[in-house]
């Protein structure tokens, strides 16, 4: 986690939130007002978002006394306190929302991703991400993923070069986008191809590619495929994998599984706050 790019973050989502200022706080209470406020879970789950609690609070006012029981990746039964934080009632509620908004967005990845890595727990196949995450939220539901036991696929275009089956038809074959792309990058810099087909299969292993990825092709094409590609490359199944087909994935040989539900179809994980003065 990159503690300087969430500050950033954070102070960006309280500036959305508070705006000009806490209209019906700042009216309510007066400065010196003192009050705590405790984070709950109100369903079984995996925890995630220590840091956001660690630096959410420190934003908004420095001196809030924080305890924080829970830790990243810790399991979370119904009605265990995960943070009790103390001090001014109008800073304690103006960081409240950003602060639980995020915890619950980021525990739900972190408990599905979880729910997907324990289905899959008699082989040695990965769970990993995709790029279809939130808009501006990448880090935090990536961190959410390596939270549940799950591993993160690129962060971003800039991070390794993936040839697509647009890539492929603009390019006119997957010979040509790689030898191209193997033109002009350095060494360090490794290639994954999404294949169909056999024969596209044949086709990257011959152009020594680094990663293929078996997108949208059933198990049972994958354990007929397989064979053909040597120890030297890694395999990924992706493309529309539901939980129930997991195992069935995970049997075919691969040595990775790329879910993009993980992060754009987890439900919030249920946790609440409790004040009082």
């Amino acid at each position: 986690m990159n503690l300087i790019q969430l500050n950033t973050m954070l102070n960006q989502f309280y500036l959305e939130d508070i705006g000009h200022g806490d209209m019906t706080s700042q009216n309510l209470f007066d400065t010196h007002m003192q009050g705590t406020i405790t984070f709950h879970a109100k369903e079984p789950g995996i925890f995630c978002g220590a840091e956001i609690i660690d630096l959410g609070f420190k934003i908004i006012h420095a001196p809030i006394q924080l305890i924080r029981n829970k830790e990243n990746g810790d399991h979370l039964g119904v009605g265990d306190v995960i943070a009790t934080a103390s001090g001014s009632i109008i800073n304690l509620l103006q960081a409240e929302r950003v602060i639980l908004n995020l915890l619950q967005r980021m525990s739900g990845i972190a408990t599905l991703t979880s729910k997907a890595v324990q289905m899959v727990n008699e082989t040695d196949v990965k769970i990993c991400d995709t790029r279809k995450t939130t808009p501006g939220l990448r880090m935090l539901e990536k961190q959410a993923v390596r939270c549940g036991g799950g591993y993160n696929h690129r962060y971003g275009l800039s991070d390794a070069v993936m040839i697509k089956d647009n890539h492929i038809s603009f390019s006119g074959s997957i010979t040509n986008a790689v030898q191209r792309i193997k033109s002009r990058l350095g060494h360090t810099v490794k290639i994954e191809v999404e294949i169909e087909s056999e024969d596209q299969l044949l086709e990257a292993i011959a152009n020594e590619v680094d990663i293929i990825m078996f997108d949208n092709c059933s198990p049972e094409m994958i354990r007929n495929w397989i064979h053909h590609v040597p120890k030297t490359i890694i395999t990924e199944a992706s493309g529309g994998i539901q939980l129930e087909q997991l195992l069935h994935y995970a049997k075919s040989g691969v040595d990775f599984i790329s879910l993009g539900y993980l992060t754009h179809a987890a439900p919030s994980l249920d946790i609440s706050a409790s004040v009082y003065m």
